[in-house]
């Protein structure tokens, strides 16, 4: 349940408000000015909370809600119960969004420890960095030479932030990140303990030792990239490792050097990619996902949970196994291990006993 301790500064909205929202009409014998001040999961909703259902999994405790009004999407419209105002939309879960950023907006990103903007005391910023109007600095943080950052963002507590970093405006940089040889757009989130822009893994390998090569690339992030608590992203070795608009990363991910990600890309926390692998736009992987270096993934692509990618995927694919190949053979291919598994165990010799009770 949300804590007004931890969430705070919200503005209730009304029934018609969350109806605007998701392009409907209040539905019928419904009181528009209604106000909703928080949500709650279905089984635990009361009639002031709001509640969303889009998930057949959760058919039973729709059914059997408590809750003022659901976002629903059309084909469970009719579990809803009489007591509840059903608000049926397409996008249930993505109008849901839009309601929890009003009510709960200190949630959308890291916030302030300390003042909403102005540089905190134990925060070290070099004289040559330069920060516009409305940047808040928490604590610990370092700013290095050059670095330049957009108005209305946050530097975490013990973020470093290196020499000649660029930041847009409306980003957050969490608690314990570094960002180094960098460019960040606008409204670009980077949760606690990330580390962006450190070399990337580059060795000229031979029998008389492994040589390092100089990683001499950036880092070029998009506007409105979110990427998770301990992602690392490695900076490129001679062109730049590009991060594209929209895409979404969760914690713990390794990108490589070299990497290009197109826009709008979901990855799942565990995904390894290696450098110089490019993904297409609107590309999923599926999380403890990997790619081989150099490898390509269309726009579209769709890869399983646990994954091992060896070679490029066509555009609008879904793959799965280890090695990847497209998920319907995959699937034959367990269910014919499957079937030849049994049969084996079937056609086993069954063991007899003596009079004794020993094995013969």
């Amino acid at each position: 349940m949300s804590d007004p301790v931890f969430f705070s500064g919200g503005v209730p909205v009304s029934l018609g408000e969350i109806a605007a929202l998701a392009g409907i009409p209040v539905p019928d014998g419904s009181d528009g000015a209604r106000v909703f001040a928080s949500v709650a999961p279905l089984d635990t909703a009361g009639p002031g909370d709001l509640a969303y259902m889009d998930n057949p999994r959760y058919g039973d405790a729709l059914a059997a809600t408590a809750a003022g009004a659901c976002l629903v999407s059309p084909r469970f419209a009719e579990r809803v119960p009489a007591g509840t105002a059903a608000l049926v939309t397409r996008e249930p879960y993505r109008v849901f969004a839009q309601v929890l950023a009003r009510l709960y907006p200190t949630a959308v990103r890291p916030q302030p420890l300390f003042s909403a903007s102005g540089v905190s005391p134990g925060a070290v910023v070099h004289t040559e960095a330069r920060l516009e109007s409305g940047v808040a600095v928490d604590p610990g943080a370092v700013v290095g030479p050059g670095a330049e950052i957009g108005s209305g963002t946050l530097i975490g507590a013990n973020a470093v932030i290196g020499a000649g970093v660029r930041i847009g405006r409306d980003c957050a940089i969490g608690a314990g990140a570094v960002v180094t040889h960098a460019l960040l757009g606008n409204r670009v989130i980077v949760h606690p303990g990330a580390s962006i822009g450190q070399d990337g893994f580059g060795f000229a390998m031979s029998g008389r030792g492994h040589l390092k090569v100089p990683q001499v690339g950036r880092v070029i992030i998009q506007d409105d990239v979110e990427i998770g608590a301990n992602t690392t992203i490695d900076r490129g070795a001679s062109r730049d490792t590009i991060i594209g608009e929209g895409t979404k990363i969760d914690n713990l991910v390794q990108i490589g050097h070299n990497v290009v990600i197109g826009r709008h890309c979901v990855i799942v926390s565990h995904v390894g990619i290696s450098g110089s692998t490019t993904l297409g736009d609107f590309v999923v992987m599926g999380g403890q996902s990997g790619i081989v270096g150099h490898a390509h993934i269309g726009s579209g692509a769709q890869v399983a949970a646990g994954s091992g990618i060896t070679t490029n995927i066509p555009p609008g694919a879904v793959w799965g196994g280890t090695p990847a190949k497209p998920v319907k053979d995959w699937m034959r291919e367990v269910a014919w291990l499957k079937l030849a598994v049994a049969g084996r165990h079937a056609n086993r010799p069954q063991k007899t006993a003596d009079d004794d009770g020993k094995p013969s």
